[in-house]
This record gives C-alpha cells, structure tokens and sequence, in this order.
C-alpha cells in the first residue's frame, strides 16, 4: 500500500510522515518549496496550481491513499481548486483522498457546535476556499473523506505556540481573543487519527476537533504555563470589537467520529497539561 502526503514538509504533514513510516507503511511526500527530511520518504515536488503536475505526480505513485493537508491560505488556486485537481486524478488512479479541512468553513452564527451534518457558511475567503475545496472533491470522487480539523497544537512548532511565545516576550504585536472559541487538537492526535480514517473504508464528513472548546487566550494561557511563561503577559482583547475577520465560536462536535476511532482527541487541558 502506497500513501501519498501532499504537503509532506509542512507542520502536519510532517507528523503524518513521521507516523507512516514508523508504521512500516510505503509512504510518498510532496512539497511546495522544500523537502522534508525523512529519508525513508519519496519527496516530490508538486504544484496545485497546475493540472499537469497533479496528474503526472499520481499517475506516476499509483497511491492507495492521498492524504492532502496542504493548504495555501485564502489562495484559491491552492486551497480550492488544487484539492479537486487531486480527486480527479485520485478518482482516475482509483484512489482515496482525504482531504484535511479546517472549522473555518462556519461561520459560528447559527450554533455553538457543529457536528458533521451542519452545512458550511464560511465569513472568510480561507473559509470559503476551504469550503468549495470540499464540495468539489466530494462530488468528484465519492471515495474522499472531509477531515474538518480546528486549531493544531504540538511539540512548540505550530503557528499558535510560536504565536504566545513572541506575545509574551513583548516581540510581536496583537492581543489573544477571549470571545473566540475553538476545539484545538494535538498533531500527534490528530496525524494518528488520519492514518486511521486512511486505513478504513469511512467516507464522507468527519470531525476531528479536540474534546474541549477553550478561547484563544485561555489556550494562551495553558501553553504558557506548560512552556514555563509569565500568563500574565499575554494581552487580551476581543474579537467582536476587532476589525479581523473570522468566526467567534466554532465548537467542532467530533463525538460520532471519535466513536469510530481508536485514537482519542484529547481536549487542549489534557495536551498542555506541565507534564505532557
């Protein structure tokens, strides 16, 4: 069995690859503009952007599985239309996609959780993108999985952690919204659970959100006081008296994926707990 990452050197992508191969799993990688570092890994470089290069890339791995966690920000060519360009060629290769999106795609209007049936109605162009991405591959290869995912934590290296470290050094600009809520995820969790969704024969929606709902600067907080931090110098503010866009509360309900995982999704107080 052959598994193709696409967006193998980013920050879940790596976990995932990391993962894979300890598993003894055949794994592919590609990348945007740099490899990864894992040797046992085929790195290939891949452009979303262009049909072409889709196509050769899987056409020549003949992957079993493609996971996509690339993601190029509100960029439609990348975040819309290069994961359809992926089923498309997926569908002619007869393989099945996983396509990692993000609790972006609601708006936090109409509810406070949204389980898998709830319909997207994104407030930002990453949301939106993300949006179409899903509609698009789901009705090109009816073997894809929508991993709808909130914010990833672990290990010091994403942007949120990065984030509170340069708020609390006094380095970087900007206050942590205690009116926004999500259900962060550990990567080690949710690589994991991926690699399990891959391994299955699920299709559809499925949520892979942390079991806690926690604020922007209550996540703040607990990495910093797992990191060893003055909390106390985390600026606060609010979202709804800030001109950023985005949702307030998007409450990711994973329970009905969860009860088909082995893998727990553990809420941020568990992960950033001193002793993790």
């Amino acid at each position: 069995m052959t598994l193709l990452i696409v967006g193998g050197s980013g920050f879940l992508g790596t976990e995932l690859v990391r993962q894979a191969v300890s598993a003894g799993r055949p794994t592919a990688a590609t990348y945007a503009t740099r490899p990864g570092s894992t040797p046992e890994v085929a790195w290939h470089h891949l452009d979303l952007r262009n049909p072409g290069s889709v196509e050769d890339a899987v056409l020549e791995l003949s992957p079993r599985v493609i996971i996509n966690t690339s993601s190029g920000g509100a960029d439609w060519a990348v975040t819309a239309e290069g994961p359809v360009r992926l089923a498309i060629a997926g569908a002619r290769a007869a393989s099945r996609m996983i396509q990692v999106s993000s609790d972006a795609v609601f708006s936090g209007k109409c509810r406070a959780r949204y389980d898998e049936q709830c319909r997207p109605d994104p407030t930002t162009p990453y949301g939106a993108a993300k949006a179409a991405a899903e509609t698009g591959v789901l009705l090109v290869n009816p073997d894809t999985v929508v991993a709808r995912t909130s914010l990833i934590i672990g290990g010091g290296q994403s942007e949120h952690e990065r984030n509170v470290h340069e708020l609390a050094a006094g380095t970087r600009e900007g206050v942590l919204f205690t009116d926004d809520f999500r259900c962060p995820v550990h990567v080690r969790d949710l690589a994991a659970a991926l690699l399990e969704l891959a391994s299955g024969d699920t299709t559809g929606v499925h949520h892979l959100g942390g079991n806690q709902a926690v604020s922007r600067h209550e996540l703040g907080v607990l990495i910093a006081r797992r990191d060893g931090l003055d909390a106390s110098r985390l600026p606060t503010g609010l979202r709804a008296d800030s001109p950023l866009p985005g949702p307030l509360d998007v409450r990711l309900d994973s329970r009905s994926t969860q009860a088909k995982l082995r893998t727990p999704l553990r809420g941020a107080h568990q992960f950033l707990a001193p002793t993790d």
